[in-house]
């Protein structure tokens, strides 16, 4: 049996469920999300709580289903607390603005990067040199940040470029000088 998969998942008061063949439907304060159920996967609410079963042993369906009982908690959580990202930009006059749903980032390039924010996820800018991805998916938040992360990431030798908060950048020493 899969340790994470026999878990049941507590649905807190004010998320409400929608169960058919294959798919999953969570609806909570903050949204609402759909999962399509793989093959040999059911899905059970039972006294507040979900339980996810599968149907044979192959090693297809036990891999899935871990897999299907940890999106169901990440769904869980998402519309009822949503997902957050933070990204901090380095450099002498790299910056961001976020209009709507596009970025505006001035990293360095000759001319200003556009970034089209995709549905579902929406992106702040508190501050010139921080960036905030927020959002129920929480792959989709991922998502978004690593591609804002693509654009210009962090370089070696003086670390200048878009990173995530927290995240460690090995530097390099650079050209020795030799007399």
């Amino acid at each position: 049996m899969s340790r994470i998969g026999i878990i049941p998942v507590e649905v807190p008061k004010g998320v409400k469920l929608g169960l058919e063949a294959t798919r999953l439907q969570i609806e909570g304060p903050k949204g609402k999300l759909e999962l399509n159920l793989p093959q040999g996967i059911s899905v059970e609410n039972k006294d507040s709580k979900i339980f996810v079963t599968r149907s044979a042993d192959e090693k297809q369906s036990r891999a899935n289903h871990g897999t299907v009982r940890a999106l169901v908690v990440n769904m869980i959580k998402g519309v009822t607390q949503g997902y957050k990202k933070n990204l901090e930009i380095q450099g002498v006059g790299f910056k961001a603005q976020a209009q709507g749903q596009k970025v505006t980032l001035n990293v360095g390039f000759s001319h200003p990067v556009e970034f089209a924010v995709p549905v579902g996820v929406t992106v702040k800018t508190p501050k010139p040199t921080e960036i905030e991805v927020e959002g129920i998916d929480k792959a989709m938040v991922g998502e978004v940040a690593a591609r804002i992360r693509e654009i210009k990431p962090p370089e070696p030798y003086k670390g200048k470029g878009i990173r995530f908060v927290g995240e460690f950048v090995r530097r390099k020493q650079g050209k020795a000088v030799t007399k």
